[in-house]
């Protein structure tokens, strides 16, 4: 006789933040992508989040985002981070074309207290396939960038922490007059995404 189980999916503030910090690097290979930012070929098809995602094999550029998805995990651990924007610029002129905004909500009694949140894995998933879904489809109507583009990325931090000397501070890039497109949000109950 089969029995079944109940179980619950615990979130810890680590596990919410290897979520969101993940979910920031796949984010930012997807837009470097549907925009142009890096050629069609560097990139390779994989699947993740129930989703075929594109991965850049630029070394460079790997080794960037690793290295900002720790960064990024590190800070959220801590409950310091607020938001982090991908911002596309012209190469020539240096012109903002483009800025990626991923607000970030930390539960505070999870940073202060070590509190669990339960949500489930499904769930989650779920509304990380809606924005992915919403970037990839974001191509359809934002205007073609038909010039060479580099990119840059900011981190809204809390004012007392210590930065490391591989960030520096940034005017933030502001585009004048924006058409501001919303995307879905996602919650892992510990921090979200808006």
């Amino acid at each position: 006789m089969a029995s079944r189980t109940a179980t619950k999916d615990i979130i810890t503030l680590r596990g919410s933040a290897a979520i969101v910090s993940e979910f920031f690097g796949y984010s930012a290979n997807s837009i470097l992508y549907n925009r142009g930012v890096y050629p069609e070929e560097s990139f390779v098809k994989v699947k993740k989040y129930g989703l075929p995602m594109l991965l850049t094999q630029d070394e460079g550029l790997k080794s960037f985002i690793a290295n900002l998805t720790a960064q990024l995990s590190e800070w959220l651990e801590s409950g310091k981070l607020q938001r982090v924007v991908l911002v596309i610029l012209s190469k020539a002129t240096n012109e903002v074309l483009e800025r990626w905004n991923f607000s970030i909500e930390t539960d505070n009694e999870v940073v202060e207290k070590g509190e669990s949140r339960e949500k489930s894995d499904k769930e989650i998933m779920r509304e990380i396939q809606a924005i992915m879904r919403q970037i990839a489809s974001s191509i359809t109507y934002l205007p073609c960038l038909d010039e060479a583009c580099v990119f840059d990325v900011l981190a809204y931090t809390d004012k007392d922490l210590a930065v490391p000397f591989t960030w520096v501070e940034s005017d933030p890039k502001l585009i004048a007059n924006p058409q501001i497109v919303k995307l879905h949000s996602f919650d892992t109950k510990a921090s979200s995404r808006n």
